[in-house]
């Protein structure tokens, strides 16, 4: 069967699934260059991105629609799809079940005019559910046949804990291939908590401010990242664990406004309370305080339940915390973790179509691979030259030249992280690349820049230098290597590693291959190919209109502007 996944809201996106196959999906802000987590703006999208991809809305036997939360006032979610007389109301399901046992593959049932004719039928599921399954679906738990526990905490809601098993479906054919149990919250913090917290120190108020005025809480707030980068350079300090739990302990602080009345009342009793500290240290201390929550909250589960099974997914928006990932996998509470690329709501079409895959009895192991975006688009006539060149000539400009290179090849990355297919590669061996690249991007001095590295080669470099494909988990650059690497070393001496292995489905292994073979360096600079507040760039064209790089690699074509240095097509003439 082939179900269409939608999500409509914030982090727009539009995926298919083909019996177990993800054949795509497609986020609105990878389309067109549409600002971050861009939503579905209307009906003619859908029928848009599904041509460009070949396929027509008859061609779908069914449609699945993401849960959200509703508005002040409405009694059921409805989400407006449009504007002016050619919109259309979507009803769909709740964010979340509304108590633990609950069922949360519970279907929600409608029509609508998707095609702006005709209503159509289609099943929307709790938002919460989609996560969950996006997570376990994906997983290695799911294609082993195994049970996992799967945490989901997004800005929006508490952290839900469930637990999936395979089904029997010997015992009942027409039932949902997975068993799942909904176990309630963790504790009492919503998932915005850290980035609000974040807010009220003097490096953000000005941007929460102003966040909140554009968009209060409908869409993410880009201080979340920004913060867990400041955080580098603090301390987390384990004495402001108990002040925070005082702080915590009481009725309003258990509220979505919790991290907001929690920042305020930091702020307002600063000298009484933390005295020495600066923002980083608070930021530092209550990202580790929460990841210590979570730890302990699950240890505790773990003790009721009497152990049994020791596998974890984390899913929801929280899950792109590397601090907490790492916290998680190294707890030692767990055999095994895992986390998918994509995490936050860039995984709910995806999800939407995996819960209405297995409610109706799907197998729940889908194949899938984290390149399923939409391919590059046509370049348009610019006045750079252009010259054929394979990964072994980007490889050979990358340690020539040393230059950073835009890359826009083969189909775009799924989830937020840029891994090989729309980022920017440079050599790391210089500090200053560093800077280099946060003022090309107008990023923040202290943001890091990520290292991409062969995985054969991480475990010398990194650690612990496990395998880390999506970008997802903390490792520190081991000393010998932090001074032959230095712009991929954050302020604390960490780094967010992607590790590419064999058969990863992009070139940028073969890029990494040789350029350590010309340089004995394993490791280039990874940072995600964009516009500022934008999503990836849909086509080569756009990255020469940016101007930023005077290099751009886009299916074997190295695009090179006017006056830039080309070593090895000057030796070619």
């Amino acid at each position: 069967m082939k179900v269409l996944g939608l999500k409509l809201t914030h982090d727009g996106g539009i995926a298919l699934l083909d019996g177990t196959r993800l054949v795509f999906s497609v986020e609105m802000e990878k389309v067109a260059n549409r600002h971050r987590h861009a939503e579905i703006d209307d009906v003619g999208t859908i029928a848009s991105v599904l041509a460009d991809q070949g396929v027509a809305l008859d061609d779908v036997e069914a449609i699945a629609v993401d849960g959200w939360h509703a508005a002040p006032g409405q009694d059921h979610t409805t989400v407006r799809l449009g504007h002016g007389p050619g919109g259309i109301d979507v009803a769909v399901a709740p964010y979340h079940e509304d108590r633990a046992g609950a069922d949360p593959l519970r279907a929600y049932t409608a029509a609508a005019p998707w095609s702006g004719h005709e209503a159509r039928p289609y099943a929307s599921y709790h938002h919460a559910t989609d996560h969950m399954l996006s997570g376990y679906c994906t997983s290695p738990f799911a294609r082993d046949g195994a049970p996992a526990y799967v945490l989901v905490w997004d800005g929006g809601m508490l952290p839900l804990l469930y637990h999936i098993e395979p089904a029997n479906p010997r015992l009942d054919p027409a039932s949902a291939s997975l068993a799942v149990r909904s176990m309630g919250p963790l504790f009492p913090i919503y998932g915005n908590a850290f980035a609000e917290f974040a807010g009220q120190c003097e490096e953000y108020r000005a941007q929460y401010e102003r966040e909140q005025r554009e968009a209060g809480r409908t869409r993410p707030s880009a201080i979340a990242g920004k913060a867990m980068a400041y955080a580098g350079l603090g301390r987390a300090e384990e004495d402001t664990y108990p002040v925070f739990e005082r702080l915590l302990d009481r009725d309003d602080a258990f509220s979505i406004e919790g991290g907001v009345v929690l920042g305020r009342e930091t702020r307002r009793r600063r000298d009484e309370l933390f005295p020495s500290l600066t923002d980083a240290d608070l930021i530092a201390s209550f990202q580790a305080y929460l990841g210590g929550e979570l730890v302990d909250s699950l240890k505790r589960v773990l003790a009721r339940e009497g152990g049994g099974c020791h596998n974890l997914v984390f899913v929801g928006g929280c899950a792109l915390n590397i601090k907490w990932n790492s916290t998680l996998r190294g707890s030692g509470l767990f055999d095994a973790m895992w986390v998918p690329p994509f995490p936050n709501d860039a995984g709910s079409a995806i999800g939407a179509a995996m819960t209405h895959h297995v409610v109706g009895g799907g197998d729940p192991v889908v194949e899938w691979s984290v390149y399923a975006g939409p391919s590059p688009g046509p370049v348009r006539d610019l006045p750079w030259r252009r010259r054929t060149c394979d990964a072994a000539g980007l490889a050979e400009l990358l340690a020539e030249v040393g230059e950073p290179v835009v890359v826009v090849d083969g189909l775009a990355e799924l989830g937020p992280r840029a891994l090989g297919n729309r980022s920017i590669l440079a050599p790391c061996t210089d500090p200053r690349m560093r800077d280099r690249l946060n003022k090309m991007k107008g990023r923040e001095h202290y943001r890091p820049v990520a290292p991409i590295c062969l995985v054969e080669d991480a475990l010398g470099v990194f650690d612990p230098g496990t395998p880390d494909p999506y970008m997802l988990f903390d490792h520190r650059v081991r000393a010998e290597w932090a001074g032959r690497i230095p712009a991929v070393v954050h302020h604390d001496g960490t780094a967010r590693l992607q590790t590419v292995g064999p058969g990863n489905g992009s070139r940028v292994g073969e890029v990494l291959r040789e350029y350590r073979d010309r340089t004995g360096i394993p490791v280039l600079c990874n940072t995600s190919a964009n516009h500022a507040g934008r999503g990836f760039f849909p086509d080569a064209g756009s990255a020469i209109e940016w101007g930023q790089c005077d290099y751009v690699w886009s299916s074997g074509t190295l695009y090179i502007a006017p006056g830039a240095a080309d070593p090895a097509g000057e030796a070619r003439r």
